[in-house]
């Protein structure tokens, strides 16, 4: 009963249940080992076992990113903490809500280098939100409510839990109705949006001529807000990498994704616009290339729910810090029942401008015989998916494609490690995601240099029987480097080639002979002419599936802005 003493990992189990949880991501050893013992005591959280605590983290990342819920990981001390640093780094940079929860050595045993010891709050203290070590039985309740709300609330962002395993160990009455200890963090975070600076939003679009909304991961919880605001002022929207999907890429207001391999459009809209309206975005180097000269004939309103992201490298004309929901819900009924302006706005010689730009400078790609262009797999993975999948994404240059060749039509559809950049992410991520949405289709698109990094999670998918599906563009090389390479380097080859140099003509390595030893349905294509019917055989294939599109890595992605260039600097043809 309630009264009962019981262990601290039970608590813990319990802690989580009354936060909610239905899935861990979490991998056992000797440090957490309690904390498993008691989560098979649990009739309400299922664990699932990726081979790699690197995969569980970034599994955790994909369910937090495809549900919006705050994606759990487990790991022992030691080796099994320091595997979850680059998913937490991720999540931190990309403001993905997530509670790591890590195993200690015994208090007595901290500091004396035991065996599997590393002081991972220490070691985490710069990539994560918050993190606590916990030294007392009694605080679990109220620090796992504690890293729930901190990981939820505000910019969201990844907490983590260090608990010794001789807390785990003790026995306890828990008592949950223990008060949270977060009076300045509460107090800091945001109010609502002042109506008189939204009043000033709406002057300043009813004086704009040539208005932009550059949109990003902070809109992902407000993308009917958003079409909203879109419908009543007619302002065309280009999102960064983190915001696609949170305006649908195919509404004709649409100018896809800006920045570095942005569409010629976006960021010839973002050059000529007198107003750039940034909401939930950080004015990244990826987007904004050379600072001083990005919109810059434009007033720049910035909405963000982090005040450290206000002026921190563009200084705005109108800052608003505030939850871009509710700003824009404010926006919305003042539209419809404030000032008169959204009758009055006329951007039509705006978007006859803009049209032609998408006329004169579409996405385009050449073919060359049977080779296959990566970005026509894409293009028709989109067709046949009907762009409904749930996409996640390596790092590189199938990320890229993957960006500017699927169409997202919803928040919460495109999982990519955009802040960190982390190759290796796909696999775990699309399992996670799947995790979150029972029988939804989920394709990894993935980069073979890419997916040989956490290969190892083909176990899982197979063993739970995930509609993961995995699409490798296979170009035998780290191909975004390698088009660095092509561009500034006179395309000298520097451990680039991730075949295998004693033989180039077969590819290396074989992953659909991997794959069966996962027992994992997989076919590898190498003429265009057979890619619809293999990808249509993977989509028909219930559960998990490999398909290893074989592609020529003289392919670049385009257009492109040079690092640190500007939108005169574009380059739009030529490959390796």
């Amino acid at each position: 009963g309630p009264t009962e003493p019981r262990k601290g990992a039970d608590i813990l189990v319990e802690a989580l249940e009354r936060c909610g949880i239905s899935d861990v991501f979490a991998y056992p050893g000797g440090a957490s080992m309690e904390i498993h013992q008691a989560l098979t005591r649990s009739p309400a959280i299922t664990n699932h076992l990726f081979r790699h605590e690197q995969g569980e983290a970034f599994a955790a990342s994909g369910y937090a990113r495809a549900s919006g819920r705050v994606g759990v990981c487990v790991a022992t001390s030691g080796p099994g903490a320091t595997n979850l640093v680059s998913a937490l780094a991720d999540a931190l940079l990309d403001s993905i809500p997530m509670v790591a929860i890590t195993g200690q050595v015994p208090r007595r045993m901290i500091g004396t280098d035991a065996f599997q010891e590393t002081p991972i709050v220490e070691v985490t203290r710069s990539i994560t939100k918050h993190n606590y070590l916990v030294l007392d039985v009694e605080d679990i309740p109220r620090v796992i409510q504690e890293a729930f709300f901190l990981a939820s609330s505000g910019r969201p962002g990844p907490v983590l839990v260090d608990i010794p395993k001789d807390i785990q160990q003790q026995m306890a009455v828990p008592v949950w109705d223990a008060p949270m200890s977060l009076p300045g963090y509460i107090a800091r975070l945001p109010k609502p949006p002042a109506t008189e600076l939204l009043e000033q939003v709406l002057r300043l679009v009813g004086e704009a001529r040539r208005p932009i909304l550059y949109v990003g991961g902070g809109c992902s919880a407000s993308g009917e807000e958003l079409r909203r605001f879109v419908e009543l002022t007619g302002i065309p929207v280009t999102t960064t990498l983190m915001g696609l999907g949170n305006f649908p890429s195919d509404d004709p207001l649409s100018l896809r994704m800006l920045g570095m391999h942005g569409t010629v459009y976006a960021n010839y809209a973002v050059d000529k616009a007198d107003l750039l309206l940034a909401f939930g975005v950080r004015f990244d180097d990826r987007v904004t290339g050379k600072i001083e000269a990005f919109a810059s004939r434009s007033k720049i309103v910035h909405i963000d729910i982090d005040p450290a992201e206000i002026g921190k490298n563009k200084q705005p004309h109108v800052s608003i810090c505030a939850d871009v929901k509710i700003a824009l819900e404010g926006l919305n009924s003042l539209l419809l029942n404030g000032s008169k302006t959204h009758k009055s706005l006329d951007f039509s010689s705006w978007h006859e401008e803009l049209d032609q730009q998408k006329r004169e400078f579409p996405l385009g790609f050449k073919t060359f015989g049977e080779a296959i262009p990566p970005q026509y797999a894409i293009q028709v993975l989109d067709e046949l998916t009907k762009g409904e999948a749930i996409i996640a994404t390596g790092v590189g240059q199938h990320q890229m494609w993957a960006a500017q060749y699927y169409t997202y039509k919803r928040p919460r559809q495109w999982l990519s490690s955009a802040g960190l950049g982390a190759m290796g992410f796909g696999l775990p991520a699309a399992a996670g995601a799947a995790v979150a949405n029972p029988g939804v289709t989920v394709v990894d698109i993935d980069g073979d240099g890419s997916f040989l990094m956490n290969i190892q999670e083909l176990a899982l998918i197979r063993i739970e029987n995930l509609p993961v599906k995995v699409m490798i563009l296979n170009n035998q090389h780290l191909g975004m480097v390698v088009q660095w390479e092509d561009r500034f380097y006179k395309a000298n080859r520097a451990h680039t080639y991730l075949g295998n140099p004693e033989n180039e003509s077969e590819i290396y390595p074989d992953f659909v002979t991997i794959a069966k030893g996962f027992n994992v349905p997989a076919v590898r294509v190498t003429k265009k002419s057979e890619v619809r019917a293999a990808i249509k055989k993977m989509l028909e294939t219930p559960g998990p599936y490999l398909l290893d599109i074989i592609v020529p890595h003289q392919e670049h992605v385009l257009p492109m802005i040079p690092s640190g260039g500007a939108f005169k600097d574009i380059i739009m043809d030529g490959d390796g």
